[in-house]
């Protein structure tokens, strides 16, 4: 890891140099080597910084080789120089978000990538950040609003396939987005929330166990594992 003096040598001599994006790309460039994804990135009128509603740069979509595109957050963490945050113990928010979704084709996954941008504008503007094993409702609405999935909320795992990873700016963890049905959400979270973080891992496991063993969400999966 650099010294303090080394950061700001080197964000003095690169005027685009986004060392907590580059540390991001590194983790992804080993998982896909020679893989250029496609991104998805928010106008900068658009982005919160500037008075608009995006809380994301943007959102990566690899293509995995097993069938499906797994989704990749920037924005949750410190992208860019920050004096202040170099040597921190948590990168921003400490996370970025990824999705696995069974798709053939990147633009296939716009729904997921507009449920990422609204939890993302959810944490920057209730200061509520997220973690493993915690359910996300859905009020009962499908993920994807044009559909008939079964599938209306969703739990949240350490991504399957990506360590966490530390920077200068921080920790940034990766946390994976997994679409449950509606029973599936009114069992984890139980009458009082109580072993809700258990009964969430229970549910990671039947659904690994399954032949899904990177958590895929698959809009058209119809059954249970509740």
């Amino acid at each position: 890891m650099m010294t303090k003096s080394e950061y700001l040598a080197r964000a003095e001599a690169e005027d685009d140099w986004a060392p907590g994006w580059h540390a991001i790309d590194a983790v992804f460039d080993a998982l896909y080597p020679g893989i250029t994804p496609p991104h998805l990135a928010a106008p900068l009128q658009s982005r919160a910084i500037f008075g608009g509603e995006d809380y994301l740069d943007g959102c990566s979509i690899y293509p995995s080789p097993n069938g499906y595109q797994h989704l990749l957050t920037y924005g949750m963490s410190k992208l860019y120089v920050d004096e202040e945050s170099f040597g921190g113990d948590f990168s921003g928010w400490g996370y970025e978000m990824t999705m696995k979704v069974r798709a053939d084709r990147p633009d296939e996954c716009h729904w997921a990538i507009n449920s990422l941008g609204n939890l993302a504008r959810y944490t920057y503007t209730s200061k509520n950040w997220f973690e493993p094993f915690q359910f996300l409702s859905g009020q009962g609405q499908p993920l994807r609003t044009d559909s008939d999935t079964l599938l209306t909320s969703y739990v949240l795992a350490p991504d399957t396939e990506v360590p966490g990873i530390d920077t200068v700016h921080g920790r940034v963890d990766f946390i994976q987005l997994v679409g449950i049905t509606q029973r599936e959400l009114d069992w984890v979270a139980g009458e009082s929330n109580e072993g809700a973080a258990e009964r969430a891992k229970d549910l990671l496991r039947r659904i690994a166990d399954d032949r899904n063993p990177q958590l895929v969400t698959d809009l058209s999966r119809s059954h249970s594992y509740v």
